[in-house]
């Protein structure tokens, strides 16, 4: 579970800096996803290291994510007032 949750917290984390927020949605998916795997990774000793290292991935991804996805919006909105 460690392992997953670090991968797609890594993966979030790519999508929301790479995507300019038009696949913000995807990357929140992902990382709530990363959320949950590293909250259950947590629970096992053996790896508890790499389950709260994707834990805090998957929240800065989910952030990220979000913002962009919301800015995009935002974007969107601003240039259909203008027309």
């Amino acid at each position: 579970m460690g392992v997953a949750s670090l991968v797609l917290g890594i993966v979030s984390i790519v999508i929301g800096v790479f995507s300019a927020g038009s696949l913000g949605w995807f990357g929140a998916i992902i990382a709530i996803i990363g959320i949950v795997l590293g909250v259950q990774g947590k629970k096992k000793p053996e790896q508890a290291g790499l389950a709260q290292a994707g834990f805090i991935c998957s929240i800065i991804g989910l952030v990220l994510c979000l913002l962009t996805y919301a800015a995009c919006v935002a974007c969107v909105g601003c240039i259909a007032l203008a027309s």
